[in-house]
């Protein structure tokens, strides 16, 4: 009876300061915890790994992330009870017992997947009984704390690889160079070979060995039973890769930025698609190879409906320190050229100042000592609006940013968050027409993306320094205007060399050859291509048509995207040719007494927009709500008050647009009266 009680109260005992131990010794989980932090893509797709603080790749891996076929013959070869037993498997544990008595040596380890983990995370220094002991002890507490996902988890992370790659993702990616989401049988058995000896197994060092370690997995009959017959026949008969695999390194800016923001993050995912990244990196590293030393290529792609950007090249290679790769170059400030033109034409287009086939004067100006030349030093005289803007002629451009204002061309731009650089103490001028502000990539490739969008404008986001917005509120250009600009831009032709693919563009280059522009884009994204040296050093001979648009269009063409559209011609949007143009209209021209026609004797107001007798579509018809039809005018004295069918609008209008909602279909007459009673009047049709 004593003996009885005395045995319980010892086994109590026993299990109270086991139970202790347990809890005063835990095994080092927290430890385990740190893996390398990634940045993804909008899929999740993995487009950086940085290395733990011990310079190792351990990827954080679940069974999820891997092919079942791996994790079935990694079970079957490593720990066939894994699911039964506590953290020891005691049929292994006497086989290997009786094989060290047997042989006065450990001849198996009879290592469970927990023990495993156990060695993993608290790695010992030699192989002994006594290692050993504390291994199951280990591996006991493990399975108390853990579930067996949580514990197989951590195996896929830890297990070694050879040099410093640890975890199944870390060594497919090096050895395969793909995720281990679909292994072959042979990859899959190599995978469950290595980490045995993984420096002796090594495939890039010893092929013989890791090919014969495989074929000893494939030869198990468990693993046998669970890839099915003949099939290790077939995965013998392949080799073995012979190099390792550079990890995945694209978006290495973007990447860095991300760790700079939040250190602590395990993962970081970005806006950013891995195909499309891929492809723009090669583009830009090929084209400066071309282009020649010291010379550096940035690129953003975006999704010009979302905002969210797809692609975003910093450099043309981010390691090579004689382009000065490591600096972002889509975030530096630069010059821009011409490349912001088209908004000073949209704001004419906006305005009713002029249409598309207007006539518009390039010749040698002087406007209160600011004299623009043409970038060839030459002028064409008489030229159209749409061929001053294909052309991108200087004069032409200055006229009519003179006429809407720099200043006001600044608060528009500022609409859609961009605000340029001017020189320390100067106001805007008319030199930012020309490029005499700054800009940076990614914010000049925000402005055409509301080009692409009809007018509205979006703010452009990766993920990381941004979230993509759509902005609702006013736009950039009312959606007419930002038709006649599109459709000027997408009949300039594409540069030598390249083929047509559908999209409109404009270059630009910095004065002193500095720096080189193209942005393009069709009905969905929009890109933008930088090409210049880090430095800001000038290059000879540099140019926007000549060195950025080439690349402009070769990213296009290799980036996977499918082209679509530009959208379709808005209500109210219409080509005139120039003879059925209204006269003031005709010719633009800038007189002491205001914006006139070229009949500048007659001061009286006219309406440009819509003309006489032009049929517009403004959805009348269909039972929906009816589109508003812009109003424009020319001439005339502030304020102005428009009728519609002799009723006259709520308000007065100080500016030359106004807006219009017709009552329905059919014939309606239009008119304005200026503020000294000169009245002008026009029929339409609406639809």
């Amino acid at each position: 009876m004593f003996a009885l009680v005395g045995g319980a109260a010892l086994c109590t005992a026993l299990l109270h300061g086991l139970d202790w131990a347990n809890r005063a010794y835990p095994p080092p989980l927290e430890q385990a915890k740190e893996v390398s932090r990634e940045v993804v893509d909008a899929d999740g797709r993995l487009l950086r790994p940085f290395a733990t603080s011990e310079g190792l790749w351990r990827l954080q891996t679940t069974a999820s992330d891997v092919d079942p076929q791996f994790v079935r013959m990694l079970i079957a070869y490593e720990d066939q009870r894994f699911y039964e037993h506590k953290g020891v498997d005691p049929f292994a544990l006497l086989r290997a017992a009786g094989q060290f008595v047997g042989n006065g040596r450990i001849v198996s380890g009879a290592s469970t997947l927990s023990m495993q983990v156990a060695r993993l995370i608290e790695p010992r220094e030699n192989r002994s009984v006594l290692a050993k002991i504390r291994q199951i002890a280990r591996a006991l507490q493990i399975e108390r704390r853990l579930t067996k996902a949580e514990i197989l988890d951590l195996y896929l992370t830890h297990a070694p690889y050879g040099g410093n790659l640890e975890g199944v993702r870390a060594a497919s990616l090096a050895y395969f160079g793909k995720e281990p989401r679909r292994l072959s049988i042979a990859e899959s058995a190599l995978l469950v070979a290595l980490p045995q000896l993984p420096e002796r197994r090594r495939p890039d060092r010893f092929p013989k060995e890791a090919e014969a370690a495989r074929a000893r997995v494939l030869a198990r009959l468990a693993v046998s039973t669970v890839i099915g017959e003949g099939e290790a026949e077939r995965a013998s008969a392949e080799g073995v890769p012979g190099r390792r695999l550079q990890l995945p390194a694209l978006a290495p800016h973007l990447s860095e930025l991300a760790l700079r923001k939040d250190p602590g993050r395990p993962r970081h995912e970005t806006t950013i698609k891995r195909d499309i990244q891929q492809a723009l990196e090669t583009v830009a590293r090929d084209a400066a190879a071309r282009l020649g030393e010291k010379l550096s290529v940035a690129m953003v792609m975006a999704d010009a409906r979302t905002g969210a950007i797809v692609g975003e090249v910093g450099s043309a290679d981010y390691f090579d320190a004689t382009r000065a790769g490591w600096i972002d170059m889509t975030r530096q400030v630069r010059s821009p050229g011409s490349a912001l033109k088209p908004f000073i034409y949209g704001l004419a287009f906006e305005e009713g100042l002029v249409a598309q086939e207007t006539i518009v004067e390039d010749r040698p100006a002087d406007f209160f000592g600011y004299r623009p030349r043409n970038f060839d030093m030459s002028y064409q005289g008489d030229v159209s609006v749409r061929e001053a803007l294909q052309l991108s002629l200087n004069v032409p451009a200055v006229r009519l940013l003179d006429a809407v204002g720099p200043t006001r061309l600044m608060v528009r731009l500022r609409r859609a968050d961009v605000r340029l650089a001017l020189p320390a103490g100067e106001a805007p001028g008319l030199a930012i027409g020309l490029g005499g502000a700054g800009i940076r990539l990614r914010d000049l490739v925000q402005l055409y993306a509301a080009l692409a969008n009809q007018g509205s404008i979006v703010r452009l986001g990766d993920g990381v320094e941004a979230a993509p917005e759509v902005v609702v509120g006013d736009p950039l250009l009312d959606p007419v205007a930002a038709w006649n600009v599109s459709d000027v831009l997408s009949a300039v032709l594409p540069p030598r060399g390249s083929r047509r693919l559908g999209i409109a563009y404009k270059t630009g280059t910095s004065y002193g050859y500095r720096d080189a522009w193209s942005v393009g884009y069709d009905g969905r994204h929009v890109l933008g291509v930088w090409v210049g040296r880090a430095d800001n050093a000038a290059v000879p001979g540099l140019t926007g048509y000549g060195a950025a648009a080439p690349i402009l269009f070769e990213a296009f063409s290799k980036s996977g995207v499918a082209i679509t559209p530009l959208p379709k011609a808005p209500p109210g949007a219409v080509r005139i040719a120039q003879s059925e143009l209204p006269i003031g209209l005709r010719r633009f021209a800038r007189t002491d007494g205001g914006l006139v026609s070229a009949t500048a004797r007659e001061p009286a107001p006219q309406i440009v927009y819509p003309p006489e007798g032009a049929h517009v579509e403004l959805g009348a018809r269909s039972g929906s709500a009816i589109a508003p039809l812009a109003l424009k005018l020319q001439g005339g004295r502030a304020p102005f008050r428009w009728l519609a069918n002799g009723r006259m609008l709520p308000e007065s209008f100080r500016r030359r647009t106004a807006e219009w909602v017709p009552d329905g279909a059919g014939y309606s007459t239009l008119t304005v009266i200026d503020a000294v009673g000169r009245a002008a009047s026009v029929r339409v049709f609406v639809e």
